[in-house]
């Protein structure tokens, strides 16, 4: 067979493979996100979001600035995400080479008394010199082969957007144990204070005893007191001291302090714009990860359809070979050929690997449907906390406001004799409370933001 009948007939079959395979590949069509009340108790068109915000302008205290640019660059996990986005696009670059003829070169000497020259120790002198190119290529006639660089495609995209997940999380992270950490700050300081308040209690108390206005009693239940507030400060301090490693591990640093701010200059920001649900997916890492996903098992699916098909190999050889004689020069020799492999008894191999892919199918599907679900959970809890943070300021101040009264009215009532002294320690204790609540009403105010602006997929831009 010549070589124009090869071409004709290489022609006819990649005309009609191109035709059939449009009926065994399908296009991939995204499920996007269509629940219009994925956010418990919000309707809105508004579609300004603060997941489109500079972690910077969500977090304004520099100090904090500082420790998510350092965690940024050195957070050990984000490089191990980023390692994998260029592992999976060196996948992708290699997929795509399979859409090309691959190429081998091979050199060959003969030589003519090679044993009995390296006896004589004479110089070996080739007798005759050959060189040879083979070309190997399969035709993506049922895009088997296109079906696969996409699915690495999706692959490489999945891991990109892994590791901006990655990096949501850590600024979540850090963010939050940073205020965590001022929390910490401000209830060791309250709790010392309180500490100091108690001994001032028991040396009045101490006083009055001596002017029996109270009993022992009195004093031993004072100082009792004083105690119970006192053994919580080591506590506080070791809780200090692991947030703090918890922020260095997070750096990709050893343990050591951290340079902070205090909770009070704080200043959380007040419009919280959620955007609407169909924006998970543009703005959430894990979302876009999860449709990916479900995008590279659409695509192995493909494939396996396509190995049902015959698959078109067509190889072409050529080389030149010369002989170092007087008898005449060298020759060119080339080959080209083609075949048709159509897989008949597989042993089930094809059936079992398009089911496989289905059902691998059906699970992304799902994954994906579980992360649009989990986001939408994890944006209503966030702007409930949020929401319960700011109904508590405004009694926590007022409740704040009388219990110091409290405090005060009774202890100048068992001055004289007017009150018991248990009502002065019920009254210091009920301070102490509302205090350390007032502290963590505020940080869950900071945190309810830290986790909204996560669930919406802000940090990674």
């Amino acid at each position: 067979m010549n070589w124009r009948i090869r071409q004709i007939i290489i022609i006819i079959s990649l005309s009609a493979g191109g035709l059939v395979s449009c009926h065994i590949t399908k296009p991939y069509r995204s499920p996007g996100i269509n629940d219009t009340q994925l956010y418990r108790d919000v309707n809105t068109t508004d579609t300004n979001t603060i997941a489109t915000l500079h972690w910077k302008e969500i977090f304004t205290d520099t100090l904090l600035q500082q420790l998510l640019e350092e965690g940024i660059q050195h957070n050990l996990d984000l490089q191990v995400a980023w390692s994998r986005v260029r592992q999976a696009q060196a996948s992708y670059s290699q997929s795509r080479q399979a859409l090309y003829p691959a190429v081998d070169g091979d050199a060959s000497a003969i030589l003519a008394g090679a044993s009995n020259q390296a006896n004589t120790g004479r110089s070996v002198i080739p007798r005759q010199l050959g060189a040879a190119l083979t070309a190997n290529w399969e035709a993506d006639i049922w895009g088997k082969l296109r079906s696969t660089k996409r699915a690495y495609l999706a692959s490489w995209l999945q891991a990109s957007a892994n590791a901006q997940a990655v990096q949501t999380a850590l600024i979540a992270n850090i963010a939050n144990n940073y205020y965590n950490l001022l929390a910490l700050d401000q209830q060791l300081h309250i709790t010392q204070q309180t500490v100091v308040n108690w001994q001032a209690t028991v040396e009045v108390m101490k006083e009055l005893k001596k002017a029996d206005v109270v009993t022992g009693a009195a004093v031993v239940q004072s100082e009792a007191s004083r105690y119970a507030a006192e053994v919580t400060i080591p506590d506080l301090k070791q809780s200090i001291r692991q947030t703090e490693n918890e922020i260095n591990f997070l750096l990709g640093r050893v343990s050591g302090s951290i340079a902070r701010s205090t909770l009070d200059a704080q200043q959380p920001i007040m419009l919280l714009k959620t955007g609407v649900p169909a924006q998970l997916l543009a703005n959430r890492p894990d979302v876009q990860a999860a449709e990916y996903n479900l995008r590279y098992y659409f695509e192995q699916t493909n494939v396996a359809r396509a190995y049902f098909y015959p698959a078109l190999n067509i190889s072409a050889s050529g080389g030149y070979t010369t002989y170092l004689s007087l008898t005449g020069p060298g020759s060119w020799v080339s080959n080209l050929t083609a075949g048709l492999t159509q897989p008949i008894f597989n042993r089930g191999l094809n059936k079992a690997r398009l089911k496989i892919a289905k059902e691998q199918q059906e699970q992304a599907a799902l994954g994906f449907r579980t992360a649009v679900l989990g986001a939408g959970q994890e944006v209503s809890n966030a702007l409930y906390s949020y929401q319960t943070a700011q109904e508590k300021s405004n009694s926590r101040r007022l409740q704040l406001q009388n219990l110091q009264l409290s405090v005060e009215y009774t202890q100048e009532l068992v001055r004289y004799g007017f009150a018991n002294y248990t009502e002065v320690l019920n009254a210091q204790q009920s301070l102490l409370g509302a205090q350390l609540g007032r502290i963590n009403d505020h940080l869950q105010q900071l945190q309810a933001i830290v986790f909204l602006y996560r669930a919406l997929g802000g940090g990674w831009k």
